[in-house]
């Protein structure tokens, strides 16, 4: 009789075991690579910059015209830091849209990759929340655009992941500085980009972290600590230097924002998950059912997938053999056995989603689908877990249920393509509006440098006609008024009122003083 075979572990299992993870990395780039190119071609590079872009991009000199583009308590330097590489020596739109388009695939990047070690036990989960998230109708419109929002759910989702690789791992060789720097840069990048957001993103950590014992230590809390101050500085210098202190900038925000203040703002959010972008005022409305399928159903896959985790891993096939016995994470901080996915890794993106969605869902009255991209970006974890296990069972029951599937995942990007390819053309048509105003305001002999007053719109037609709204200019009267759905003004002389033919949005009117 032979001698029983006995394994020994050699050189090859260790490689063997990682090449699910190496799968998962790969197609996470080609998700990041996707999500460069699919924007620029359904949303034309060369689209005008938007009402928030000129406001962002008016902080150059190339773009500023040597205008005062006004620059509102609202609002943050993290943008300009982003456009900075282009918008400090060129003007050209379409290189500074490639640009952001790039940079945002790389902030994808960014943003997902520290969970591949977090969900070491489905790697493949990863690329599919990226995914997910990357094919929403409105991340794909704002892929190329000078917004902050995409920055900010990349920065939270990055920093929940860095935050998780805390515990567990002190035993692997330079993991506590790179878990340190990566929290430390995730939650930087959110404050740079919109420091209100950021509060509610690092609230959770900082209670999780006080809370549970296997993070109470002093690494993430100082790394925690210092990407909020790093990231908030320039925010802080500028409230001291432009608005009088903190407390007066942020009043003065509020009232801009036209107050902040307790209700129930789910109506405005389900009225703009198909448009239009900013929802204000926002009427209640329904949106359109396919468009909004997949947030009716995202609840419900967010539970799922917590529930797959709670139960525990004999349900669910890894994608990956159980790892060496001596790893120090086998297991996660919070569970035991070689295939459990850590409990933290699902409930924690869900609980600091729910904080980051408090302000838009209870505290304003108007509302945009980008507002929410931060807790769109973590429930997609535990949602793609969900669609993962949904998948297994499709293949378990045969070609029908894959293609069902298969059908219903594919029916979901075509009608986010559909959409965001429709709101390009429809910001491309607005927009060329402003051109169209500019021209009737030339041929009326009002040139570069005049005052322009009207309605809320007046900010991208003055910076589009090299004019400066009234509000900046208070001891000048204006040259010309612009308005739509409104009266000219009580003047004590008489108006010339222009319509201005060919516009997108009807109404459109230049009053001018004879």
């Amino acid at each position: 009789m032979p001698p029983p075979r006995i394994s020994v572990p050699t050189a090859r299992q260790p490689a063997q075991t990682a090449q699910p993870a190496q799968r998962a990395h790969r197609a996470l780039l080609a998700v990041c690579a996707a999500f460069v190119v699919l924007p620029a071609l359904l949303v034309p590079l060369s689209l005008p910059l938007g009402w928030d872009e000129i406001v962002y991009a008016g902080r150059f000199a190339s773009y500023a015209q040597g205008l005062d583009v006004p620059f509102e308590a609202p609002r943050t330097r993290g943008v300009p830091v982003l456009m900075a590489p282009v918008a400090l020596w060129s003007d050209d739109v379409v290189l500074l849209r490639a640009w952001l388009g790039l940079l945002a695939g790389v902030a994808l990047y960014a943003g997902y990759v520290p969970w591949l070690r977090v969900l070491r036990a489905r790697p493949s989960v990863v690329p599919l929340a990226a995914a997910g998230y990357a094919s929403l109708w409105f991340t794909l419109f704002y892929a190329g655009s000078a917004m902050p929002n995409h920055y900010t759910a990349m920065g939270a989702t990055a920093g929940v992941g860095w935050f998780l690789r805390h515990p567990g791992t002190w035993a692997r060789r330079g993991e506590p500085l790179r878990a340190s720097a990566g929290l430390a840069c995730g939650l930087g990048l959110a404050t740079l980009t919109r420091p209100n957001d950021a509060a509610w993103i690092a609230a959770p950590l900082v209670l999780a972290a006080l809370a549970h014992r296997p993070w109470r230590r002093a690494a993430p809390l100082a790394a925690l600590t210092a990407g909020v101050l790093a990231g908030g500085v320039p925010w802080l210098v500028e409230s001291e230097l432009r608005f009088g202190g903190v407390r007066e900038r942020l009043a003065l925000a509020t009232d801009q924002q036209g107050g902040v203040r307790l209700q129930f703002n789910l109506p405005a959010v389900l009225n703009a998950l198909d448009g239009p972008l900013l929802c204000r005022p926002c009427a209640p409305a329904a949106p359109n059912l396919p468009t909004a399928l997949w947030w009716y159903a995202l609840p419900v896959l967010v539970a799922a997938g917590v529930w797959l985790v709670l139960r525990g891993p004999d349900r669910g096939a890894p994608d990956r053999a159980a790892p060496n016995p001596g790893d120090p994470d086998r297991g996660g901080p919070d569970r035991g056995g070689p295939d459990a996915l850590p409990v933290a890794a699902v409930v924690l993106p869900v609980l600091v989603a729910g904080s980051a969605s408090v302000t838009y869902l209870f505290l304003l009255d108007y509302s945009a689908a980008r507002f929410l991209l931060t807790p769109y970006a973590l429930l997609a974890l535990p949602a793609a877990l969900a669609v993962r296990a949904l998948w297994g069972a499709a293949r378990r029951h045969g070609r029908v249920a894959v293609g069902l599937l298969g059908l219903v995942l594919a029916g979901q990007l075509a009608v986010q393509l559909a959409v965001a390819h429709g709101h390009a053309d429809i910001q491309a048509e607005a927009r060329a509006d402003w051109h169209r105003i500019t021209a009737v305001l030339r041929e009326a002999g009002v040139g570069r440098g005049c005052v322009l007053d009207g309605n809320s719109m007046v900010i991208p037609v003055a910076y589009t006609a090299g004019c400066f709204p009234a509000a900046q200019r208070p001891g000048r009267p204006p040259d010309a008024w612009v308005l739509r759905r409104a009266e000219p003004p009580s003047t004590p002389g008489e108006l010339r009122v222009i319509p201005v033919p060919g516009t997108y949005n009807a109404g459109w009117r230049v009053a001018i003083p004879r």
